[in-house]
């Protein structure tokens, strides 16, 4: 029985291995061009730059009171109202921690821009950031993290940080590699970006596409695996990453979107870009 659970194992791995190569040979439909080039038309003046970081999020700084390493470029928590942080600002302020070796507070920046406004009335997103600062293996697994990025790439950081802090999944800590990532690119391989639930959904639906097309994953139950709603491979991170940065120079050469476009503007669309799969 154990032999036929590990054929049946294999034998899925290898489908969504052959989903795998079909993406990557077909990248984005022109469904999905042509609504990024509707995005871009829009957002054009916003990330006149080929960048998103001019991406804003809103945050109440007053709601994080209890978390310390606060970065001096948010918002100090004693102040009434809302605030805003763009993406260049907290790229800015991590590269700022990181050169202090500050990481607990280039993790507050990244996780306060990631969470923003959501979650935090019933104080779910500061919350569960205090008990990641916590945690006492903290500062060690994020060192570790950048190290593994600068010297051996975005999957192997990936990987250092996989399950080794409570509470902190790789929708917020990819968002922690994407802003090291800006200030201290990897020594090889892609640059990270952030992967999320909204990410994973997007490339689900492209896969369940590509494998009923090709006759590899004809009910979809394929892409619904390798595309979850979470706790993703750092395998799985690896061939999102190399779909993105693709399908980023795809777009560059498409006369609706600009031609010097970074990966990370791909992500930024594709996070508020829906499309229809038919038609």
């Amino acid at each position: 029985m154990n032999g036929q659970h590990g054929q049946d194992g294999r034998g899925r791995q290898d489908r969504a291995d052959a989903v795998d190569r079909e993406m990557a040979a077909r990248l984005l439909p022109g469904a999905v061009v042509r609504a990024l080039g509707r995005w871009w038309e829009t957002n054009a003046a916003a990330y006149a730059d080929g960048t998103p970081g001019a991406h804003t999020v809103r945050y109440t700084p007053g709601r994080w009171g209890q978390i310390t390493s606060w970065p001096k470029a948010l918002a100090p928590t004693s102040a009434g109202g809302d605030a805003a942080a763009s993406r260049a600002e907290v790229a800015s302020a991590v590269a700022d921690a990181l050169r202090r070796e500050a990481f607990r507070e280039a993790l507050v920046a990244t996780y306060v821009w990631g969470k923003g406004k959501r979650g935090t009335p019933g104080g779910s997103g500061p919350s569960t950031l205090h008990k990641i600062l916590a945690f006492d293996g903290l500062e060690a697994a994020l060192a570790a993290a950048v190290t593994a990025l600068h010297e051996c790439g975005a999957p192997q950081a990936y990987a250092a940080l996989q399950g080794q802090v409570p509470g902190l999944g790789p929708a917020f800590f990819t968002k922690f590699l994407y802003f090291t990532g800006i200030a201290m690119p990897p020594a090889r391989g892609p640059r990270p970006l952030i992967l999320d639930r909204v990410l994973s959904r997007r490339l689900r639906q492209l896969a369940a596409v590509v494998g009923r097309e090709s006759g590899h994953d004809v009910d979809g139950s394929i892409a619904a695996w390798v595309w979850s709603d979470g706790n993703w491979s750092p395998h799985r991170y690896r061939v999102y990453l190399s779909f993105m940065h693709a399908a980023a120079d795809q777009l560059a050469a498409d006369d609706s979107w600009p031609s010097g476009a970074a990966p990370d503007l791909l992500e930024c669309a594709l996070f508020t870009t829906a499309w229809e799969t038919s038609g």
